[in-house]
């Protein structure tokens, strides 16, 4: 039979798990975000949305950088200035990367023709929807993420020890 192994507990994820869920959470919703930015903008109902790679990096950093914030901040200051922090904080992480990348023609993004932008690197017609999704990201993706548990043994939390009366690893029933 393959039974659940009662012995091994559940241990969270590691933070290189964490950090992958995180960057393929970032980089889904830059796709999803970009698809609807030009559906509103040009009326395109293809949604085309577009990301780099480079997002897989920027966001699973970011985040996890957030996920250390929100484990040192959340019973000293509400959630509201919590978000504005970690909206201060992707500008600073945003502005960072983007002027790395640059440095190499490599940034795949330019606010340039927005009216608040500093240097096309970053600009304040994002703050909401910063704002919006660090709310987001700390109420759903990191709580929950943070919740998550690998099970110890067998990759699939499985015991493949064989118990008396199972038949082809299945419980008998009488």
């Amino acid at each position: 039979m393959v039974s659940l192994d009662s012995s091994a507990a559940p241990v969270p994820l590691t933070a290189l798990s964490r950090w992958y869920l995180y960057a393929i959470h970032g980089y889904f919703c830059e796709v999803m975000f970009t698809a609807a930015w030009e559906f509103v903008v040009n009326q395109n109902w293809k949604f085309p949305g577009v990301t780099s790679v480079w997002a897989l990096f920027i966001y699973g950093t970011c985040i996890l950088i957030v996920e250390r914030m929100y484990l040192g901040l959340r019973s000293r200051c509400s959630i509201l200035l919590r978000c504005i922090i970690y909206t201060l904080w992707t500008y600073f992480w945003e502005f960072g990367t983007g002027y790395l990348l640059r440095q190499f023609n490599a940034c795949p993004w330019d606010y340039s023709e927005f009216k608040y932008n500093f240097m096309g690197l970053i600009t304040l017609e994002y703050a909401v929807p910063w704002f919006c999704a660090s709310f987001i990201v700390e109420r759903f993706v990191i709580r929950k993420t943070l919740r998550l548990r690998f099970h110890e043994g067998v990759e699939d939390g499985w015991s493949t020890r064989r118990r008396e009366g199972s038949a082809n690893g299945f419980l008998k029933a009488d």
